[in-house]
């Protein structure tokens, strides 16, 4: 018990010292966009080389963080399929020889350095293979095992063995593991199943690495209050409950009225200064639980657009998204996407992420501007709000009704116009949103 008030207390006092010295996160975090590389299916070649080939693709649709899914070498024992999960890893130190060399690796960081790109990698700290090399270098209670010594797994993950986090010595080789990486020039990590690890493993080793590296960039795949503070553990947690309330929204299973509970709710139990990550995809949704389109029907895009433009969002767009590809890639098989051609989804997500560069008004974490719904009667399908700083407003209004929408849009000021179009708004005026339209005004 003590240990857990001496947890709190610790995030306590940094949160204090964040809330006097700015910034909370690294600069260049606020107004960023992530983008998730599945390399295995990034190209034909599904290698680092064919990543950096589509670095100026990238570059082009705007996105500033990339995060690569776990490029580490995987194990044999009790793969899956025929190529394994990139989430049962071997050795930590060295790449997946499927991807290239780790010259290769180095190289594509070099480049995606000098075309401005932060570059974070895929920690996988709750597991490893069965085949780690820890399994044989380290002590047998490196692992958990049950009553016959027999290293155990969680979930269906038969091709992983669980780490044993009471044993301290596994706190340290994951530091130096991380430390590996982050002396090569990485940016920072997304850390898998992050609230499956004990959190005082976390506030174990994170505030010593973001003094080491105070520019690094860290997102958990959690949706933890308590791993929330960013100057003791992670900038961004997962939304996962946005996620699911959109596509619930989005099948007539929710209301907009859940959606601004789960707003009021989530500004509660998370500090100001935590960034959320959103999503509408990733490789986890994608593979398994199909694609946004699958879940979200014609709303799709309406989701996407919250996702820029909610409190706190920091948004994230997986491999194949701005294309609009509309398939369930395969998890544990070759199944690459050959046909990157930009057409109506590479312009929709270029505009979104242009959005979210030019209005500080939807920076995430405390920079953010403050959300205020529509007062005039709106109807419960229809997601209508402003976000608004000093010297920037965007107003956002999504349909998931099934009928038309047509509100008159009337505020004081000149100057708005539609993101999307480009075009001059003059107030008053009358809109006209069909099922699953959406409009976003800026001033």
């Amino acid at each position: 018990m003590m240990k857990k008030y001496f947890v709190l207390a610790f995030a306590l006092l940094a949160l204090a010292a964040c809330k006097e010295k700015e910034p909370c996160h690294p600069e260049w975090t606020y107004n960023s966009v992530v983008y998730e590389v599945n390399i295995r299916q990034f190209s034909p070649e599904g290698t680092f080389k064919g990543v950096e080939a589509q670095l100026p693709r990238l570059k082009d649709l705007g996105v500033d963080i990339l995060w690569l899914m776990p490029m580490y070498e995987i194990g044999v024992v009790e793969r899956k399929g025929s190529l394994g999960s990139y989430y049962a890893i071997s050795d930590y130190t060295k790449v997946n020889p499927e991807f290239g060399t780790m010259e290769d690796f180095e190289q594509l960081l070099s480049a995606a350095h000098a075309m401005g790109f932060k570059v974070i990698l895929d920690w996988v700290a709750n597991q490893t293979a069965p085949d780690h090399v820890w399994m044989s270098e380290k002590p047998a209670d490196f692992y958990e095992r049950d009553a016959e010594g027999n290293a155990i797994w969680e979930y269906d993950w038969t091709d992983t063995r669980s780490l044993n986090y009471e044993n301290r010595e596994v706190w340290q080789a994951q530091d130096q593991a991380m430390r590996f990486w982050l002396e090569k020039g990485v940016d920072g990590f997304r850390c898998d199943a992050a609230g499956e690890v004990p959190a005082d493993f976390w506030y174990g080793i994170l505030p010593k690495l973001n003094e080491d590296y105070p520019d690094i960039y860290l997102l958990a795949e959690a949706e933890r209050d308590n791993l929330a503070d960013p100057q003791v553990t992670f900038d961004a947690n997962y939304a996962w409950e946005l996620h699911h309330l959109l596509n619930a929204i989005s099948q007539g299973n929710k209301s907009v009225r859940d959606l601004k509970e789960y707003v009021a709710r989530d500004a509660e139990r998370f500090p100001r200064e935590a960034f959320r990550l959103s999503f509408t995809s990733n490789h986890d949704e994608n593979s398994w639980n199909g694609t946004e389109f699958e879940r979200a029907g014609i709303y799709a895009n309406a989701c996407a657009v919250l996702c820029f433009t909610l409190p706190g969002t920091q948004p994230l767009i997986y491999t194949g998204q701005e294309i609009g590809l509309d398939r369930r890639l395969a998890f544990f098989e070759k199944d690459p996407i050959v046909d990157w051609r930009a057409n109506e989804y590479t312009a929709f997500w270029k505009s979104l992420v242009d959005l979210k560069h030019r209005n500080p008004a939807l920076a995430a974490g405390e920079r953010g501007g403050e959300l205020s719904w529509w007062e005039v009667p709106v109807p419960e399908t229809v997601v209508a709000f402003s976000r608004e700083t000093r010297d920037n407003q965007v107003i956002v209004i999504a349909n998931f009704g099934k009928e038309n929408y047509s509100p008159v849009f009337n505020l004081p000021g000149k100057s708005f116009t539609n993101h999307f179009t480009g075009e001059a708004i003059e107030s008053p005026c009358e809109l006209s949103l069909d099922p699953g339209d959406y409009i976003v005004i800026t001033r």
